[in-house]
């Protein structure tokens, strides 16, 4: 599950799905959504993980930062439901240090390239305020890597050994930028970039030990799923906006995504998975499709028959 905690966010970043005008549809933008914030954000965040019971959780916005207070009380009722927790931010604002001992969650600080190129699409998210800000926490960095980060050769290879070298970093997460359809934005990687970019990658997971990109990974991205409907990632995680209960759809990129050029990291490893192979040839999509289908002819029986 994926929660957008807050509509507010201190940065306009480039390519920002969350904004696009058709991130929720026909309805509201998210900037026009209402929120919650206090007890009553914290109830009603933990009122959803506990009619959902997900796995794991997904923290985002907006910039989850700005419910810092609210999110510090929330993660020990989450670590106590056994629910891993992931934060997705901007390190704009200080990370508090009391959040480095929960053993369930992980810290992902999105980072758009190199100084020069991030200080200015991110500002006032910059690399020198991300540094001060991730000092005592150990952090995933998340970098979703678009045309302007293809046009100087060697370009990822800096920023991977960059961000390998500080010693907050435990890995190192790469997406591919994720159009629309119908978008034509200089965000945009070409079919020949992008193939390119995964030739590189592919290259740099076997030099830098931080760099987190599976082969299955790859793949994924080379082949993505045709549709949402064949999307393990989007059939498997729901995702809720400011307001706790506006459905972003269909999958947490909202609007309409243009599934052959996916790059989500989330995406492609949910799809690797469902392509792998167990030692007796049975895919493991095909365990995962038979559990769908007995939890979807079962759901209506848990909901009458659930004390809660």
């Amino acid at each position: 599950m994926s929660i957008e905690i807050t509509r507010r966010c201190p940065l306009s970043c480039p390519g920002c799905y969350a904004y696009a005008d058709d991130h929720l549809g026909a309805g509201a933008s998210l900037t026009e959504l209402r929120e919650f914030e206090g007890d009553a954000l914290i109830e009603g965040v933990l009122a959803l993980v506990d009619l959902h019971r997900p796995l794991h959780l997904s923290i985002v916005g907006g910039e989850p930062l700005i419910r810092w207070r609210e999110i510090t009380q929330l993660l020990p009722a989450l670590e106590k439901r056994g629910i891993h927790t992931q934060i997705v931010t901007s390190a704009v604002l200080p990370i508090p240090l009391e959040w480095q001992h929960f053993r369930l969650l992980n810290l992902v600080v999105s980072i758009d390239g190199l100084q020069s190129e991030h200080d200015e699409r991110r500002a006032p998210a910059t690399y020198q305020r991300i540094h001060q800000n991730i000092r005592g926490h150990v952090i995933t960095v998340h970098c979703t890597v678009t045309r302007q980060m293809t046009q100087r050769e060697g370009y990822l290879r800096e920023f991977v050994s960059v961000w390998t070298n500080r010693p907050e970093v435990r890995k190192i997460w790469m997406s591919l930028y994720t159009p629309q359809m119908s978008e034509t934005s200089s965000e945009m990687l070409p079919p020949e970039v992008r193939a390119r970019v995964i030739r590189e990658l592919s290259a740099l997971k076997d030099v830098f030990a931080k760099l987190d990109l599976p082969s299955g990974l790859l793949k994924a991205y080379q082949h993505p799923p045709s549709d949402p409907g064949h999307c393990v990632f989007a059939l498997t995680t729901k995702t809720i906006s400011a307001d706790l209960c506006t459905l972003v759809t269909p999958c947490q990129l909202g609007g309409r995504p243009d599934c052959s050029q996916c790059g989500c990291i989330a995406a492609g490893v949910m799809e690797a998975v469902n392509r792998h192979r167990l030692p007796m040839g049975i895919r493991t999509g095909s365990i995962y499709e038979v559990s769908r289908a007995l939890g979807l002819l079962l759901n209506p029986v848990r909901s009458t028959t659930d004390p809660r």
